[in-house]
């Protein structure tokens, strides 16, 4: 389960932005074809802040739809796959636009 490793991450990276403070909230971003299962993530979280400055926090994860651009078409298209064909045509030459995206996009911490 490397999303235990993610969500270690995740409030490393928090911790050093908090400089100490309590983070209050966080926002994550999660795409769709990033291959990390965001209900894992969530249940992670609880036990890996345990004991830090994140413990209690609200964690928002928000989902970026997978979204490509068909180099044969010229169409923009949704994915639900790394390797997803084009919606109007059937090419596999689609370019991936969103939905790999993982990162902390916001923290809000107590003054």
């Amino acid at each position: 389960m490397h999303e235990l490793s993610i969500t270690q991450g995740i409030i490393d990276i928090c911790e050093k932005h908090a400089s100490g403070k309590r983070v209050l909230s966080l926002d994550v971003e999660i795409g769709d074809l990033s291959g990390v299962v965001p209900d894992a993530i969530e249940f992670c979280f609880e036990a890996c802040s345990r004991g830090t400055t994140l413990e209690g926090a609200h964690l928002n994860i928000i989902r970026i739809p997978g979204k490509g651009h068909c180099q044969d078409c010229g169409a923009d298209t949704e994915l639900t796959t790394i390797f997803g064909t084009c919606s109007h045509c059937g090419s596999y030459l689609v370019t991936i636009e969103t939905g790999e995206e993982m990162r902390v996009k916001e923290i809000e911490v107590d003054e």
